[in-house]
Order: structure tokens, then sequence, then C-alpha cells
């Protein structure tokens, strides 16, 4: 297990493209919803670019922090954490003005039956931190699935296309976008909006389920035949590199990965090394939930974890019972109810 953690750990280094960035970014980074699947490892990546930049900078995570022992990790790993409630508005207030923030709060899943609190946390949220922070540039942390979907063949919806969000969860989402870009150009406050499609970790994400369900002898259900999938060590990279292009009006950029990948060849090609056969249901259909991706390739270069070295990986994290993330992505989700 050690050799698989010290791959793993070596795969979320920062690279040099973003040392040397971030060596000339000016002031802090706050990152608002550190507590989330995506936001640990993207404060301990600022931390470790920093440091190798050999620059002053404060790396500041907020979250409410509800799970046990994570604040004092971070703390541990060299990131100030501030405990917090972002809803309550005097707490919101009370936060350090930062001129580089990440937003990463949001809420998705259980959102059916939970409609207000949704839209709480999804839409009105952003428009109280967006005047809070009018004086920082904001990365905005979206998501694929304010896209309608789009035919297999087309390539992934590119951010020209207009939304077309499918749900209420995606509607808040879009509804979070519109806000931001409002206050952007109200306050004429720098902002990139990060659409992101689908991150993918040893510890959770689209090929961690698919994998499972190899393993558990589960039936995949076909009917969203199609993902994008890209490591989170090159999202959470793109997201701090993505400071450099914030502007006013507010600029749309999507992140994913750069293949259009089967489930079904996924399945299979988990199935060759654990030893299963995978099982089926449904069948493919034409359309699914893409990105393409194209723009952030010509900003940032391609990913640079390649889709088999992610596969082998998780294989080997399984084979290893490694602590795993049991948050389900719900990838074949086609109307929106998550």
């Amino acid at each position: 297990m050690k050799e698989i953690e010290l791959t793993y750990k070596k795969l979320l280094e920062p690279s040099d493209d973003l040392v040397s960035e971030i060596a000339e970014l000016n002031d802090d980074i706050l990152i608002l919803g550190v507590g989330g699947k995506m936001g640990p490892a993207l404060a301990r990546l600022a931390r470790q670019a920093v440091d190798k930049a050999g620059v002053n900078k404060k790396i500041i995570g907020v979250a409410r922090f509800s799970e046990p022992g994570l604040k004092e990790e971070l703390n541990n790993d060299g990131i100030e954490t501030i405990c917090a409630d972002l809803l309550e508005d005097d707490q919101l207030q009370a936060l350090p003005d930062v001129k580089n923030v990440l937003y990463l709060a949001g809420t998705k899943f259980g959102t059916t039956g939970k409609e207000s609190f949704t839209w709480a946390m999804n839409s009105y949220l952003p428009g109280r931190v967006a005047q809070k922070f009018r004086n920082s540039r904001i990365v905005v942390f979206s998501t694929g699935n304010v896209y309608p979907l789009t035919p297999v063949l087309m390539g992934g919806a590119d951010e020209t296309l207009t939304p077309q969000p499918v749900g209420e969860y995606a509607q808040s989402c879009l509804g979070r976008e519109r806000l931001f870009q409002y206050y952007s150009l109200k306050n004429n406050t720098p902002i990139l909006i990060y659409r992101l499609n689908y991150a993918n970790d040893v510890t959770y994400g689209v090929l961690l389920d698919i994998a499972r369900s190899v393993k558990e002898k589960r039936a995949l259900n076909l009917s969203m035949g199609h993902v994008n999938v890209i490591w989170q060590g090159d999202a959470n990279e793109m997201a701090l590199r993505a400071f450099r292009y914030c502007a006013v009006p507010s600029k749309i950029l999507n992140i994913a990965g750069p293949e259009t990948i089967s489930i079904r060849w996924l399945a299979k090609e988990f199935g060759k090394l654990l030893g299963e056969t995978p099982q089926f249901m449904d069948h493919e259909q034409d359309t699914a939930l893409l990105s393409n991706a194209a723009e952030s390739y010509r900003l940032f270069g391609y990913p640079k974890v390649p889709l088999k070295k992610m596969i082998e990986l998780i294989v080997d994290w399984i084979n290893e019972d490694g602590k795993i993330i049991n948050k389900p992505t719900h990838f074949q989700e086609r109307t929106g109810q998550f």
C-alpha cells in the first residue's frame, strides 16, 4: 500500500508551470468550501506550490468542518482554517478580505426534497459572496450539468453552447453563474466560471464508481453511455492557474478530460484488471452529458495524468482496500434528479 500511496502523492504535486504562476500571483488565496471532495487536495496543492515558489502567501480554507479531524489535518499541512457557515451573513462578512478567492461551496446530492436549501446554497449565497469579495478575483466552481445532453458524435458542449439545465440542481447552478456574472459587471470584479465535468481521484469519481460496480458484480446502467473524466490533481492545478484568466465580463471555461469515453469500454478495462466480467443493463443512447474542454487545453496544456494511468491506480487502490469517499457520482442520471 505504501508504494501506491507514494505514486498517488506524486501525481498530486504541483507542476513547474503552477509554481511559476503562483509566484507571480499577488496576495493570499482563500478557498471557500474547502471541506468538500476537492477542497482539501486543492488547498494542499496550493500550499505546496507556494512553498516550492519560495514566496510568502497564506492559504486559507473556510468550511463548517463537519468531517472529524479535517481541520487539524489541514492546519498540520500549513493551511490556515476558519470555521464558518457561509449562509450566516455575519460569519461571511467576518471573513478576511483576500485578493484571490476560490469558490467551491455548493450542494448536489440530496437536493430532491431539499430544493429550497439547494437554491439558497447554489444561487442565493453566490450573490452574497460576490458582494463580499467585490474587490477580489474569483474562480467559481460550476458544473457541466448546466449544459443539455448533446449527441455523442458532437464531441461535447463547448462554452458557446446556451445552457439548458435539467432539474433543480442544474438550474440552481446556472443561478450561481448568473449571480456571479451580474456582480462581475456591476462591481467590475474579475471572475472565471470553471465548469467541471468530471474530476476523479482514487477516493471518489466516475471511474471508481464503475470499478466498484465491476468488482462487486453489479450491473452498470448504460443509458448514459459516455463520459469525460479528468484527474483531480489536473483539475485542481487548472483551478489555481485560472486566476490569471479571471475577467470582466466573467470568462467561462470547461474543465474536462479530452476523451469521449465509452462506459462499456471502461467497464471492460476494469474487468480485465480485476478479473471480473462486467454486467450491463439498458443500452447506450445517442446523447450524453459531455463537455468540450479544448479552450482549457489551449491555456494550460493537456491534462498530465492519462486515462490508463487513472484506471491502473484505481484498481491498485481498490485491491489494497484504500480509503474511499462513499459518495457515488450518479453519473447515469439523465433527468436531473439528485
